[in-house]
């Protein structure tokens, strides 16, 4: 690990305006970043602690829904009540993610922001256009199990390793946001990531020393709420496949679904194209096999990672299986 400087933010402002300065990060948790630093894929000159900010609480809105601040931990969101009973897909979500001592460090903003768990991102003497812009892409050609079927380019095929966020993507979460102005601003969830195009380095649409501050998560749309994640090993392993599924049912019939995916894009994958084939229709497999192509429309495998395809479509019929049933 290379030496920094530390400093502890008594601000948000402030905490963005020190982000500002080049080679300077922020830390929370640190459950990524001081992975990346000791491997030297993040070399910073500056460590921001944020630790101190008052963003830890969980508040309800006036909309009937709820604001989880970004230092919010993982631990702690699962296990509330509110998020239990009304959000039942992001805490099991939660509940799926690293280890029980990862999610009592891990915070809300840092699972948004964490990045890829791809193989050749983290080996600093391999080519990857996400760590270095121009290099090549190692994984494209080389070991991709875990890499992405829907999203990627021809520069970077790495997936998003986040649980949290595809529950939060599913809810139409919002991600509120502070500038070194005090500027704030709201972006939804299903524009924070961006997909890697010709730029695989640029991953989420902040701007430079703009820093979350907390989610804002709408009322609970109806339906059942289901989280399934496919993995190699069960537990402290990222999603092969994962689904979260918000599925609203009546007498046989399915009104309405909210559709999510894990484990196969560079971020966490939403397939409108999909839920458009729940509006009031059978649930049988006829309807659960046109949401499977739909999702899978344009998936493209890379040898490593062609079963993901047929896994993806047993994994999504058997949380609709599932959903139904109740």
């Amino acid at each position: 690990m290379k030496a920094f400087t530390y400093q502890r933010a008594d601000s948000a402002t402030r905490a963005a305006a020190a982000a500002v300065k080049p080679g300077a990060k922020i830390i929370a948790g640190g459950t990524n970043l001081l992975d990346l630093m000791k491997l030297q894929v993040e070399t910073p000159s500056t460590l921001v602690d944020i630790n101190s900010l008052p963003l830890d609480k969980i508040e309800e809105t006036p909309d009937g829904g709820l604001r989880v601040g970004a230092l919010v931990r993982n631990s702690d969101l699962a296990a509330d009540s509110r998020v239990r009973q009304r959000y039942g897909v992001l805490s099991r979500a939660l509940l799926a993610g690293a280890s029980a001592q990862l999610r009592n460090k891990a915070t809300t903003g840092g699972n948004l922001l964490q990045r890829t768990r791809c193989y050749y991102f983290y080996d600093v003497t391999k080519p990857c256009n996400k760590r270095s812009p121009g290099s090549g892409c190692a994984a494209l050609a080389g070991l991709n199990r875990i890499h992405a079927i829907l999203g990627a380019s021809d520069q970077c095929i790495a997936t998003h390793p986040s649980d949290m966020a595809v529950a939060m993507r599913a809810l139409d979460a919002r991600v509120e946001t502070i500038n070194r102005e005090g500027e704030a601003r709201v972006i939804p969830i299903a524009d924070l990531h961006r997909l890697p195009g010709k730029t695989p380095e640029i991953e989420t649409s902040l701007k430079s020393g703009e820093i979350i501050t907390a989610v804002a998560l709408p009322p609970p749309p109806p339906g059942v709420q289901v989280y399934r994640k496919v993995r190699d090993r069960a537990s402290y392993a990222f999603a092969l496949v994962s689904v979260a599924a918000i599925v609203d049912t009546a007498r046989g019939r399915i009104r309405s679904a909210r559709l999510a995916f894990g484990g196969l894009a560079p971020k966490p994958w939403r397939a409108a194209q999909a839920e458009e084939k729940f509006a009031n229709v059978a649930a049988d497999p006829t309807s659960f096999n046109a949401a499977a192509n739909a999702v899978l429309d344009g998936a493209r495998g890379f040898g490593g990672n062609d079963f993901k395809i047929p896994l993806t479509r047993r994994t999504l019929h058997g949380v609709l299986a599932e959903i139904t049933r109740t």
